[in-house]
């Protein structure tokens, strides 16, 4: 999550949708923002005490957890928004992710058909340590009623485009997205890594997202 005071606005990073190159696009921006060195130092103090006094947002933090703790009148009048990603692609990113930076968390689960089926077992012991995309990306954008908290929604599939367009109602040039994690290890083509059984998989565990979000397993269809 980021938040900045000076130009009103909240970024809430849903994990392997571009939000590192949203973050370090957006992260110059803080520098000149008057408020960056109090909660700087506020982060600092929070880290020194094992993070017991509150004040910082983890990189990963949901939109309800910012409307919960901050003042209701700061919240509304900032503009929060994320980035979502199709389902199926979101989880073959996530095994390149793992497979390239943790392979040891694989457990002897090499193919990406094994590694669906182990990481979306319910009877796996330890659900959250593999990454967040095991998570309802839905989860991120809504409060405690289910009611949507965020104001825009970007795509990942037009990255750019959404970027600038997030940009614009901000009210700051849109500056360039570094290529941050870029994976070179994969196929662009992330149907080719499914059978009819894995992504149906899939399409029952991410229902709410798919329905929420309006994806498909082919776009193109």
């Amino acid at each position: 999550m980021l938040l900045s005071v000076k130009h009103r606005f909240l970024f809430v990073h849903i994990a392997k949708t571009g939000g590192t190159s949203v973050r370090a696009a957006l992260e110059r921006r803080r520098w000149a923002d008057p408020w960056y060195w109090p909660m700087f130092l506020c982060s600092r103090f929070s880290h020194l005490s094992g993070h017991r006094l509150g004040s910082k947002f983890p990189r990963h933090a949901k939109v309800v957890a910012a409307k919960e703790m901050l003042p209701k009148e700061f919240f509304d009048e900032l503009f929060k928004f994320a980035f979502v990603r199709n389902p199926w692609d979101l989880q073959v990113s996530s095994f390149h992710h793992i497979r390239r930076e943790r392979p040891r968390l694989l457990d002897g689960h090499e193919t990406f058909a094994d590694f669906l089926r182990w990481k979306l077992d319910p009877q796996r012991p330890y659900q959250y340590h593999l990454d967040t995309s095991i998570e309802w990306q839905s989860d991120y954008l809504i409060d405690l009623h289910g009611n949507l908290a965020v104001d825009f929604i970007g795509r990942y599939e037009h990255l750019h485009a959404d970027f600038a367009t997030a940009c614009a109602r901000i009210g700051i040039p849109a500056p360039t997205l570094p290529h941050a994690r870029q994976a070179t290890d994969r196929s662009n083509d992330y149907r080719s890594y499914y059978t009819d059984e894995t992504a149906d998989l899939i399409a029952r565990h991410f229902q709410r997202d798919i329905q929420m979000l309006g994806y498909t397993f082919d776009p193109q269809a």
